[in-house]
Parts: structure tokens; C-alpha cells; sequence
């Protein structure tokens, strides 16, 4: 059974009620949420506007965009998010993996070289930054570590999804599985990297858009959110090979006080890199001899 409206009708009433809701983009999300319907690309659209939907398809971008309209992240409501040119399936238990953090991996990648290593990505959520060097480098070695088991699980199946197995994940908190799975402690590392917690608890932020919807316990931190990049900063020091790096995304405001904290654990070379926005958010440093 066909529904009465048309593609084009669908999305000009849907991006009207979108739009009433105070969305950003309410022509994207319409669109967005109309292809994952159809399973067609956005040229679709534009090329059949007069196509109905059946009966099905239209009850179900009904539901999709009622869950959109009281601001649930279009990337739980599809399942999936593009970071790094490779979709990843997404879910409540993980971040939504943000443009920004692909200036993380940027940097990640400019600081290691071409001869087979191991790196690490602590918080590593859908798998994102992990499968995004992994991706880029299928010579290393790279493991995600994360505290949820759902999240752990969820970038193994993104792995499994890309075809990536020069990665594995872990689950638990920070350098703890590592320590568990080497009674030595003997792994190196020659990088790594971390988007960890570091929103104040009471950071307004919170309360709005999409971050409303995505777990706290991947966005919060004590000491006015600088708790869990202190202790990675300290531990990591144990972790890293002779002249091995550490990075970390970071909240724009935060880029001092990560480098004086580097600076106090005896990092080198310690310097912060924007990110696409002109805002202070990656933060690196050595540790070792030079």
C-alpha cells in the first residue's frame, strides 16, 4: 500500500514541524532521516520527488521524526555516524564521535611513524579514533580501551563491520585491562591518545541539544573536569616507550592547564593544536630521553 504523499510533500512538512522545534538544521535532519527511510542517497530525493512512500515507510519516518522533534541526536535515531570517512554504528551507551575529534587523529598520525608500533585509545567509545588510525595505518598495532562493556562491544562490531583487525578493545577503566592482561605490565606503547571526560558537572551545556542524550559518565569529570585527564596524564607514563607521545582532546578552555600538568609530569615538546572551529583542543607531549 502506497501513502498519499510524496517525497517532496513528506519533506516540506516535516522540515516546517523540525524547524518549530528549534532544530539547527532542520532541512538536513527532514533529509537525513527520509533517506535512512527509503535506503536511497540524498541524490534520490532530488530525483524522484514525485515517489510515495509506502504505508510502512511512512509510519516509520513518522516515529523517526517524532523522536527527532523532542531533540534525540539523529545519530541514535539512525544507529550510525560517518567519522573519518567510515561509518560507525552508534548507540545511548557511546558519544556521538564529533567533527572536532578528527583534528585529534590528525595530530595522532603526525606523530607516529611508518615502522610497526602499538598504540592505544583510552575511552575509546564507538571505536572511533582507534578504527580511524588502525584505518590509516593497518602496519600498527592499535587497542581501545573503555569502562562499559556496551561500548566495548559496540567497536568490536564496528571493526568486524570495516574489515579492521589490526585493532582489539578492551574493557575496563583506563590502563586497568592492560595491567590484567600483562601480569608484567611489560606492553609499550609508542602513542597515546584520549578524548576522556573533561565537561564540568555543572556545565550548562548539558542541559541542551544533543549531549542531553549521551552518557555522563563519558563527558563528566571531578575537579572541574580535569580529573581523568590527571590521572592518564600520570599513568601513562609507565605505558609509554622511550620518547612515546600522549594526547588529548580537551575542552577549549583547558589547554593551559593540561600543558602545565605535562609539563609537571615531565613531558617535552608539549604544544596544543586547534581544532577546525579556531579553538584551543588538542593537547600532546614526550616523555622519555631525546
Amino acid at each position: 500500500m502506497k501513502s498519499n504523499l510524496s517525497i517532496e510533500a513528506i519533506l516540506k512538512a516535516a522540515i516546517i514541524k523540525l524547524a518549530e522545534s528549534g532544530s539547527e538544521s532542520p532541512s538536513l535532519d527532514a533529509a537525513v532521516l527520509l533517506c535512512h527511510v527509503l535506503d536511497k542517497p540524498r541524490s534520490y530525493l532530488l530525483t524522484w520527488p514525485e515517489k510515495q512512500l509506502t504505508a510502512e515507510m511512512q509510519k516509520q519516518f513518522d516515529l523517526f521524526l517524532k523522536r527527532r522533534l523532542v531533540g534525540e541526536p539523529i545519530a541514535y535515531i539512525t544507529g550510525e555516524r560517518e567519522f573519518w570517512s567510515l561509518p560507525l554504528m552508534v548507540s545511548p551507551s557511546t558519544l556521538i564521535p564529533r567533527p572536532d575529534t578528527e583534528r585529534l587523529v590528525e595530530v595522532a598520525l603526525s606523530k607516529v611513524s611508518n615502522k610497526p608500533c602499538q598504540i592505544l585509545d583510552l575511552g575509546t567509545g564507538t571505536g572511533a579514533i582507534a578504527l580511524a588510525i588502525a584505518f590509516e595505518y593497518p602496519q600498527h598495532t592499535v587497542t581501545g580501551v573503555d569502562i562499559r562493556v556496551e561500548a566495548k562491544e559496540l567497536a568490536e562490531k564496528n571493526a568486524k563491520k570495516l574489515a579492521i583487525d589490526n585493532v582489539e578493545f578492551l574493557q575496563g577503566s583506563w590502563f586497568e585491562p592492560l595491567e590484567n592482561k600483562c601480569s608484567d605490565s611489560g606492553t609499550k606503547f609508542a602513542l597515546i591518545v584520549s578524548n576522556p571526560p573533561y565537561i564540568e558537572k555543572d556545565d550548562p551545556h548539558l542541559v541542551s541539544g544533543d549531549v542531553r542524550f549521551e552518557p555522563m559518565s563519558a563527558l563528566v569529570a571531578e575537579e572541574k573536569g580535569f580529573s581523568d585527564i590527571r590521572i592518564i596524564a600520570t599513568k601513562a607514563l609507565v605505558h609509554l616507550e622511550d620518547n612515546g607521545w600522549l594526547l588529548f582532546e580537551h575542552g577549549f578552555e583547558q589547554a593551559h592547564d593540561v600543558r602545565e600538568l605535562m609539563i609537571s609530569l615531565g613531558y617535552t615538546d608539549v604544544s596544543t593544536e586547534q581544532d577546525y572551529a579556531g579553538n584551543d583542543r588538542v593537547t600532546y607531549g614526550r616523555y622519555g630521553s631525546i
